[in-house]
């Protein structure tokens, strides 16, 4: 029996089986996850999760094709996951929007069980599903559409009311382009981000949250505590610290990485399954039996499985061991002590300062990754009151009756997070260095300023080309966007002043002005330009290319030499 569409009711029918609730309407809480995704809201009292057709509150983030028509897990979930992993679905798509065809990223996930197709000039890549022998194309963006558009539509269905405003959760490591993305494919599905939050801040505010809640039933003020907060799911590990006090999360560093599960899974893969494979629904039978594998050695020393190479004749039976395992996936696992060390370094703090652990996310349970993080911390146990699946979207939920300025009785909404941004910004200057305006770990919001100086004699008009990441020159950091200002007085190099200016609000929007200003005066000659950034498409790489071809130097900036 096919399962049932999702359909919106009528207001008529709405009002009568069930009243509007007395508070404002919350914003939904989504967790869109490599592997699986989830919604929750606040339902006046407490976080509620939402549930799917099967009833299940986790729904499998993939897209695949009925005929033409591309379809979701939540709508039209497939009964078998070899239909999943066969070639006639998209999933990881979390790992591959936002990214140009010459990130590795991209080119790692070409062993998927589905067509990546790249050109490797710094587009976006295709992702193609094989149905009923042709290939249906499409885009990791627009393949986030489709399940957002489900999603919205589950909720609709459940809450019997129009969903408009919601928080998503977001990898540290994700950059302003692919944050765009994101809010990009949340406008196309009719939803309005009112917050894009990283997943371990959503993890420390629903832990503030439940501090909160300890303090209101023992009538205390409680004390403050430092948590590390590890996450680390399919497609990404984060790490932050965080102090808490009275219901504020102060986010005091975070480190973020596009390494996880898949990573182990296609290490395995590559270690154990035949070299040269290229039947599609052979590589997800693989995908599929080193899933096992890797869920079951965090529970027992070793696994047997049985490897059919496809000629219906089993070739030989392997035995893995945990330690072979550990051995296979060892930069995975050094990569992510190298995050929890760097986190802690940005938070300028002592290990023993930490009062807790918090080890969320599907890889969490990973001997492992648990004994890496705990040692490192000098913990005997992690915090055990989170539950590493849904934690995340609980704080999102969390931040959209925040942010929706719902408040209830019980007082245990008086919450507050305060983040930092998670990548340097800056512009290019003195050729093609990277001058950092914005430090990464700045809590926002956040302004800062930065004076530069002409580079060349009697310039009149300087291109302001903006970058993000962690790269000294321009070439390793990704471009966001440009815009040109003039009327710099005529005067000798160095003479002339430029102020830059980079505004980042509440909600992560950056905002980058500049102006001319008299030699030595710092007095503006004309209004600021603002632009809003990233105000670049696909092709960023091009596009920095074309303008350091078109103006070279010229229009450069330097930095003053008393700086």
């Amino acid at each position: 029996m096919a399962e049932p569409e999702y359909t919106m009711e009528p207001n008529s029918e709405r009002e009568e089986t069930k009243p509007a609730p007395e508070f404002q309407d919350p914003a939904l809480g989504i967790d869109i996850g490599t592997s699986h995704c989830r919604v929750a809201v606040w339902n006046g009292f407490s976080v509620e999760l939402l549930k799917n057709a099967r009833n299940e509150t986790a729904s499998q983030s993939y897209v695949t094709f009925d005929g033409e028509t591309p379809t979701g897990g939540i709508r039209n979930p497939l009964n078998d996951e070899l239909e999943i992993f066969s070639g006639s679905a998209i999933f990881n798509i979390k790992r591959l929007i936002g990214r140009a065809d010459t990130d590795p990223v991209v080119h790692a996930s070409k062993s998927l069980p589905y067509m990546v197709q790249t050109l490797d000039i710094g587009a976006r890549p295709f992702v193609a599903a094989l149905v009923n022998n042709v290939w249906r194309a499409t885009t990791p963006e627009e393949a986030l559409t489709i399940l957002l558009v489900e999603l919205r539509s589950m909720a609709e269905t459940q809450l019997r009311k129009t969903v408009r405003n919601v928080v998503l959760t977001v990898p540290v490591s994700f950059s302003r382009f692919q944050l765009t993305r994101i809010e990009r494919a949340c406008a196309m599905a009719g939803l309005h981000v009112l917050r894009l939050m990283p997943e371990p801040t959503a993890v420390a505010l629903l832990f503030a949250h439940k501090l909160q809640q300890t303090e209101l039933e023992n009538m205390g003020s409680g004390s403050e505590k430092v948590a590390l907060i590890f996450n680390m799911g399919a497609g990404y590990c984060d790490v932050c610290v965080t102090a808490i006090a009275g219901g504020v999360s102060q986010i005091k560093g975070v480190a973020g990485s596009p390494v996880g599960g898949e990573d182990l899974l296609r290490n395995m893969m590559h270690f154990l399954a035949p070299s040269g494979v290229e039947d599609i629904k052979l590589v997800g039978l693989f995908w599929i039996a080193f899933q096992h594998v890797i869920h079951q050695l965090s529970f027992q020393d070793f696994v047997t499985i049985q490897a059919d190479y496809g000629s219906g004749t089993t070739i030989r039976t392997l035995l893995i061991h945990r330690t072979r395992f550990e051995e296979v996936n060892r930069k995975v696992f050094e990569e992510c002590e190298m995050l929890v060390l760097q986190c802690i370094c940005n938070a300028k703090i002592h290990v023993k300062e930490i009062t807790d652990v918090i080890l969320v996310g599907g890889c969490s349970h990973i001997p492992k990754v648990r004994n890496l993080v705990l040692n490192l911390c000098e913990k005997d146990v992690p915090y055990p009151g989170m539950n590493p699946l849904e934690s995340a979207v609980y704080g999102a939920a969390l931040e959209g009756a925040v942010a929706s300025g719902l408040a209830n009785s019980a007082g245990n909404l008086k919450l507050l997070s305060v983040h930092p941004i998670t990548h340097p910004l800056g512009i290019k200057a003195d050729g093609h260095h990277f001058v950092c305006i914005m430090q990464s770990n700045t809590a926002i919001p956040s302004r800062k300023e930065l004076w530069f100086t002409t580079a060349n004699d009697n310039q009149a008009e300087a291109l302001i080309m903006v970058y993000e990441g962690e790269g000294n020159t321009v070439e390793e950091n990704h471009l966001l966007g440009y815009f040109k200002i003039a009327g710099i007085p005529p005067a000798q190099k160095g003479c002339s002043e430029v102020s830059v200016v980079m505004d980042i609000d509440a909600s992560n929007t950056l905002r980058v002005s500049a102006a001319a200003s008299c030699p030595r005066s710092r007095q503006p000659l004309s209004p600021y330009l603002e632009v809003r950034m990233p105000n670049v498409d696909d092709g960023h790489g091009w596009c920095a290319e074309a303008l350091i071809n078109k103006y070279g130097s010229t229009l450069d900036l330097a930095i003053p030499k008393n700086t």
